[in-house]
């Protein structure tokens, strides 16, 4: 939610921002942004299922092996970040949870933009 909404704060494309947050799977994304995100994802989801063919599905895109290896790096560090802060019980600061839940409860409903994922 923190990361959609920053995208959203600086894009200006509010209705990526909107996909991005719900399911990325459904935004109007270019062939590389598209295969870096499933690349990420699937690292994600499930590591152990990562094949060869995965990085060679991004170097056909056009992805370096440099590019390649900072979507790793970048998937990797949001991970273990995220781990890192689950693992030690890392809690949201105070109000920061009832503003998130104000948020998406108070005039963002009425901004179908927003809160309605693009079929």
């Amino acid at each position: 939610m923190a990361h959609g909404g920053f995208l959203r704060q600086h894009s200006d494309d509010p209705e990526l921002a909107s996909h991005i947050m719900h399911d990325y799977t459904k935004a109007d994304l270019d062939p590389v942004t598209r295969g870096m995100l499933d690349f990420a994802s699937k690292l994600t989801r499930d590591p152990t299922s990562m094949q060869k063919t995965d990085v060679e599905q991004l170097r056909a895109l056009g992805l370096s092996d440099e590019q390649i290896l900072s979507v790793v790096l970048i998937t990797c560090v949001f991970n273990f970040m995220t781990r890192l802060a689950d693992g030690l019980g890392v809690e949201v600061p105070p109000g920061r949870q009832e503003a998130h839940e104000r948020w998406l409860t108070g005039g963002v409903l009425s901004q179908d933009w927003l809160m309605t994922p693009k079929e």
